[in-house]
């Protein structure tokens, strides 16, 4: 690969990460697929309103940024963590050897799911492998897995994590998404030694794709191989969730994606989605903004992957969002018309952070009472009151108003609604009788019962209008 190539490859890749943070594709790249099923289960996933996102791996033992700071080409920011004084070959070693220490045996699959369900997550989105090539599932395609013999965990009874998280999220009712890293740094048929690049890696390949086409083709047949596994041998799999939007046939990293899902659609399961990240076209069938949200309602599928804390891998001094924030999110990713896919990074040894438990836990409880609400909603104007205070939801002619309080925050006697309509009754989800109604120069305004004032501040109160 010569120097301009690179310089072009990499200038083709920036745009898609910065800092470990992908971009989102626009409006005008989804494509609506043509199979009824396909858009049958894109009105279910729009349906589910929250998921439960994970990264786990190896990397989690030293509370650092999973798998970037292998990559020499992103060094200015990924390796701020790196502290002990490596860099370089020395750090890709270490980094690559953390398998030989992985030994979550606190892991407990059936807890982690019970929590999602009381949590009122619907489906897991859960890394079977990021760009570092650590597969957390008992793949035949190399030993850089959970179960190979380098590998302390892989005498344990849940040694297979992904078949036994995906049994149990099932059993609790909830979907499974399968994060699968389209990169591989760690098979040397992505980063083949002895290439031009050296060993000053990136995260694209090592070599040439064009150049070495023989080498590259290995490397889609080891990518498909470890996919059809995944899709072949656990179970239903609702949706496959594809990182590292560099690898697409644009950059010269053409992987056949394509005649990958068309065939496990038709020969195995007719109703996955993919979610082909950052690439647009016909296998991006929801789009996936990170760590933010758009600025207004997008009218296609999509979802916000956002941390719990601050990142998406365990950090042993992260801050993590009260509920109260958690709820707030929810609610306005809803009223844009899209999921929230809420990301907890499971500890080293095999726990969930009290403060993800906890986190958990009130959104379930706020939900419990509220997701009428959520679960099912589509877009309606006007979307948000101009203050952001008030956001609104529909389920055909039903209108619900939330209101997010901030904390300390006073709450009136009367609710001002600016929605315009016939409405026979409001109603207060979590609360029996109606509440009292009347017409507005911009609105509506609700009388709200006095016991919701007297307490403490709510986080949110939603308001059925029929």
């Amino acid at each position: 690969m010569t120097e301009a190539k690179m310089a072009e490859d990499t200038r083709e890749a920036e745009p898609v990460v910065h800092e470990g943070v992908h971009n989102y594709s626009s409006e005008d790249e989804w494509v609506k697929p043509e199979d009824p099923l396909l858009l049958e289960r894109l009105e279910w996933f729009k349906d589910q309103k929250l998921g439960l996102m994970m990264h786990w791996g190896p990397y989690s033992q030293l509370g650092v940024v999973e798998s970037w700071a292998l990559s020499d080409g992103d060094a200015d920011w990924a390796r701020d963590c790196i502290d002990w004084g490596v860099e370089g070959e020395e750090l890709k070693r270490e980094y690559f050897d953390l398998n030989k220490t992985f030994n979550p045996i606190r892991f407990q699959p059936e807890l982690w799911a019970d929590l999602a369900a009381e949590g009122g997550f619907k489906y897991l989105t859960f890394t079977t492998k990021h760009h570092d090539g650590f597969c957390m599932w008992d793949t035949h395609t190399t030993d850089y897995r959970i179960t190979g013999p380098d590998t302390p965990f892989h005498r344990h009874k849940y040694a297979d994590i992904c078949r036994n998280l995906f049994d149990a999220f099932r059993s609790r009712g909830l979907a499974i998404s399968a994060y699968f890293s389209k990169a591989d740094w760690h098979t040397p048929d992505y980063w083949a030694p002895g290439m031009e690049r050296g060993e000053k890696m990136w995260r694209g390949p090592s070599y040439d794709p064009a150049a070495y086409p023989w080498l590259w083709e290995k490397f889609v047949k080891f990518t498909h191989e470890q996919i059809t596994e995944l899709m072949t041998r656990y179970g239903r799999i609702d949706m496959l969730w594809l990182d590292a939007g560099w690898v697409n046939e644009r950059s010269g990293q053409d992987i056949r994606l394509g005649e990958l899902v068309d065939k496990i659609r038709r020969e195995h399961q007719p109703w996955l989605l993919s979610a082909d990240r950052t690439v647009g076209g016909a296998y991006e069938n929801l789009i996936t903004p990170e760590q933010t949200l758009p600025e207004r309602p997008l009218n296609v599928p999509w979802e916000s992957c956002i941390t719990m804390g601050t990142s998406f891998s365990f950090n042993y001094e992260d801050r993590y969002k009260s509920v109260r924030e958690l709820v707030h999110l929810l609610v306005e990713i809803v009223a844009k018309g899209g999921n929230l896919a809420l990301n907890v990074g499971p500890q080293p040894d095999g726990r969930l952070p009290a403060a993800a438990i906890q986190g958990m836990k009130g959104l379930g409880a706020w939900l419990r009472i509220h997701g009428e609400a959520i679960y099912g909603t589509r877009i309606c104007e006007p979307y948000a009151s101009a203050d952001q205070k008030i956001q609104f939801t529909r389920k055909g002619d039903t209108v619900y108003a939330i209101r997010l309080y901030a904390e300390g925050e006073a709450v009136g006697a009367e609710l001002e609604l600016p929605v315009s309509g016939e409405f026979r009754g409001a109603a207060l989800l979590g609360t029996e009788g109606e509440l009292a109604l009347r017409r507005t120069e911009s609105g509506l305004s609700v009388t709200l019962p006095d016991s919701i004032r007297a307490g403490e501040t709510p986080i949110a109160l939603a308001v059925r209008l029929n």
